[in-house]
This record gives C-alpha cells, structure tokens and sequence, in this order.
C-alpha cells in the first residue's frame, strides 16, 4: 500500500525537446503513477472488505470467534490505511491542480513576456528606421534651401 509521499518522474531523457516535452513526460509519468496508487489502493479495500466479510461468519467455538475478531480488526484496520492513502492521494491532486494552475499562468506570463519583448524590438527598428528617413529628407530639404537660397542671393544681386 502506498502512503501519500511524493510522486512522479524526473522527466529526463525524453524523445522531445524543450522544457515542454520534459514537462509533458513528467506529467504523463506523474499521472500513470496515481492510476497505479488509486487502483491499488481500491484492490486493497475491496480485497480487505471481502475477507472482513468472509470472516465476520458466526461460530460456536469461542477460540475461532476471537481468532476471527482478530482478523476482523486487522482487515478494518488495513482498509482505513488504504481509504487514508486515497484521501492522502486526493489532496495531492488538488495540490497538483492549483500548482499546475500556477504553472500554467507562468508560462502564460512567459510567453507574453516574449511576445511583448520581439513586438518592442520590431518598434524600435520602425522608429530607427523612421529617424534615418527623416534624417535622409531634413538634410535632402536643407540641400535643397540651401542651393535655393544661393539663386536667390544671385539673382538679387545686380
């Protein structure tokens, strides 16, 4: 029977690539693990409340009817620690959601993060680019005042 410890793979050497295909591993290691604890843990109660029944049978004999109390309470005894190790496992998996849910708002964060990043170096080439057009056409207008200016000075003078 297994008690409510820590669970899941390690994630290492998986086919994919990326913290994503790690983390998807680990997930689906994760999750075949707990299938393994909750039927397991669901075997040993039925297991344990079949043989409490067999058990429960009355007898004439007062040894045979202790030696059946005994096994009466080891059995009940026995599928309280499986039923506490399913309720061990439930609190696990709400701690899994609400970390998953974290993890997941995480990587939201992450990915926008990014996508705001590339958006603010794509503007700042457009504004670069933008200031040496402007460049380009301030000094084309001044080439062309100034050579205008020059003609007028010319035809000014007698």
């Amino acid at each position: 029977m297994n008690k409510g410890g820590p669970v899941g793979g390690g994630g290492l050497g998986v086919g994919g690539s990326g913290p994503t295909a790690v983390a998807a591993a680990a997930a689906a290691q994760k999750q075949k693990t707990l299938l393994q604890r909750v039927e397991g843990d669901i075997a040993n109660i039925v297991d344990n409340f079949s043989h409490l029944v067999n058990v429960a049978r009355v007898n004439d004999p007062p040894v045979r009817n202790s030696q059946e109390s005994f096994m009466m309470e080891m059995r009940a005894a026995r599928m309280v620690q499986a039923a506490d190790s399913l309720l061990k496992l439930v609190s696990e998996l709400k701690q899994t959601a609400i970390f998953s849910g974290f993890a997941s708002l995480n990587d939201h964060v992450e990915q926008r993060r990014v996508e705001f990043n590339e958006l603010g170096e794509k503007t700042d080439r457009l504004l670069s680019r933008i200031g040496e057009e402007a460049a380009a056409s301030l000094k084309e207008l001044e080439t062309h005042y100034s050579s205008s200016a020059q003609k007028n000075l010319q035809n000014l003078k007698p």
